[in-house]
């Protein structure tokens, strides 16, 4: 069992993840890597929308623009 719910995510290495944004948007990707301030690493990413998927590859995603994080 993990104590810290940055355990969980070092756990979801390799793993697809789901990332909703502040603004609204999630990105769906493999972590690859992770720092303290929850800055992501993603390969295969694309945002997950309604309408339409947009694949975007390898993506940064900056900690402080994350609301939520969940393994899939």
């Amino acid at each position: 069992m993990s104590d810290r719910p940055i355990d969980v995510l070092n756990e979801a290495k390799g793993k697809r993840v789901i990332v909703k944004l502040k603004n609204g948007e999630e990105i769906s990707g493999v972590l690859q890597a992770l720092d303290l301030h929850l800055n992501m690493w993603l390969n295969d990413a694309e945002q997950v929308g309604e309408e339409k998927k947009v694949k975007y590859g390898t993506v940064l995603v900056r900690g402080d623009n994350i609301l939520l994080v969940s393994p899939e």
